[in-house]
């Protein structure tokens, strides 16, 4: 037992750097090259929706809205339209965690949804025909409005949206 002991100490030890746990930054280190400049905070980095739809979105809505329903990440694409065919629809969209705590500004955030919602976009023609584009000051007034119950919420919007005849996919639902 004793040597057991002892030979997962030595190889702890050897596989280690210096021998030694580092849990404190090095303050010598010099930043890889290309990296010597400070980063411009995603807010004011001028990015395209697309762009600010990759670095947001894409890792759970996947690339374009296919979503995760196997992980609870609803799909979007042909379908994210029809919120705005429901009362509180509009806001949901808003409010909804991924886009209200994303690290866009309100203006970055509208364009974003505005672009997600052309018919030749995500939302693949399922807008109401006289949709009506986002802007940052109604983003501001929506944004930080919690939603309390989130399975809930999109629940009920889903029932208004079947309510209107319209079908929804199973994948629509996670």
């Amino acid at each position: 037992m004793r040597s057991t002991f002892c030979a997962l100490v030595l190889t702890l030890i050897v596989a280690s750097p210096s021998g030694e746990a580092r849990v404190i930054p090095d303050p010598s280190q010099k930043p890889a090259p290309g990296n010597e400049a400070r980063q411009t905070p995603l807010r004011r980095a001028n990015y395209s929706p697309a762009v600010n739809y990759q670095l947001q979105c894409l890792g759970c809505h996947l690339t374009n809205g296919e979503g995760s329903p196997r992980h609870d990440i609803p799909m979007m694409k042909g379908f994210v339209g029809n919120f705005l065919k429901v009362e509180g629809g509009r806001e949901f969209l808003m409010r909804v965690p991924g886009a209200s705590l994303s690290a866009l500004s309100n203006q970055q955030l509208a364009e974003l949804l505005n672009w997600m919602l052309q018919d030749d976009g995500i939302a693949g023609g399922s807008a109401p025909k006289d949709f009506k584009p986002y802007t940052g000051k109604e983003v501001a007034a929506y944004r930080n409005v919690m939603i309390k119950d989130l399975p809930g919420y999109r629940s009920s919007l889903i029932e208004q949206i079947r309510d209107l005849g319209i079908d929804i996919p199973d994948d629509v639902i996670p």
